[in-house]
């Protein structure tokens, strides 16, 4: 017989297969054996890709982070470029306003998690030593000092970012509510007469708090970095010296 081309298991296939697996059944399916039997293949052999399980739901994470958009922020720490990822950056390209980049990546981070919601409690736990999530924790962070925010506030607001999106993606409000317009008594909930209808808009409620909430995180960010840029803008010495020297002289 002969030998098959490619490899029958990979490292790849194992990571899309778990991801697979968690996407349909969610994390508490997750076993090698249970992977082994959606590979067809014995168990002992997982482990010459995967040493453990740790392991493997590190790298099925850092596939769904591998989803995101990073190309509105230039390429690793770097920034300008566009988000629709149509190509490398090209010399020269301006870089993108901090406030839309950060608005662009947001839409592409929320969409990968909302595809793998199942995943996201992990997710949150931060990016350890996750190469894909290292290189996009660097590209936020190094677009925001770029264009002026100091490395602390870059760091918060790289957090920020984070928990709002994960804490976006981690369930439906909506859906929270059941459709039983029996359950909303109106002397007990005199204001939710209409919450049953809730979880027939899912989409619409969900997105739309989204889209309202990352909107107003922006425009207050955008106004504490004006008053930054006011505040930690102070007249340099040298030009100080030149102003009193310039009105000594106006005053002869």
């Amino acid at each position: 017989m002969a030998r098959p081309r490619t490899p029958l298991l990979s490292r790849e296939l194992i990571v899309a297969a778990a991801l697979r697996l968690i996407d349909a059944e969610g994390l508490a399916a997750l076993s090698t054996r249970r992977l082994a039997t959606e590979l067809s293949v014995s168990g002992p052999s997982l482990y010459n890709h995967v040493a453990t399980k740790d392991e493997l739901l590190d790298a099925v994470v850092d596939s769904v982070i591998g989803e995101v958009d990073l190309s509105m922020f230039g390429g690793p720490g770097g920034t300008g470029g566009t988000a629709d990822g149509a190509g490398p950056v090209r010399p020269g390209t301006p870089p993108t306003p901090w406030p839309d980049a950060l608005r662009d990546w947001a839409r592409s981070y929320r969409a990968a998690l909302a595809a793998h919601p199942n995943i996201v409690p992990v997710l949150a736990q931060g990016p350890g030593r996750r190469p894909n999530a290292l290189r996009l924790a660097d590209a936020v962070f190094g677009h925001l000092v770029e264009a002026g925010w100091p490395r602390g506030q870059a760091t918060r607001i790289g957090a920020l970012m984070r928990y709002f999106v994960t804490g976006s993606a981690l369930a439906s409000f909506a859906a929270g509510f059941p459709a039983d317009a029996e359950v909303y008594d109106a002397a007990d909930y005199p204001h939710l007469g209409e919450a049953h209808r809730l979880a027939g808009h899912r989409g619409a409620v969900d997105e739309g708090a989204f889209e309202t909430g990352l909107e107003a995180l922006l425009d207050g960010l955008v106004l504490r970095f004006e008053r930054l840029q006011r505040v930690e803008r102070p007249e340099q010495p040298e030009q100080h010296g030149q102003h009193e020297r310039a009105a000594r002289s106006s005053g002869r």
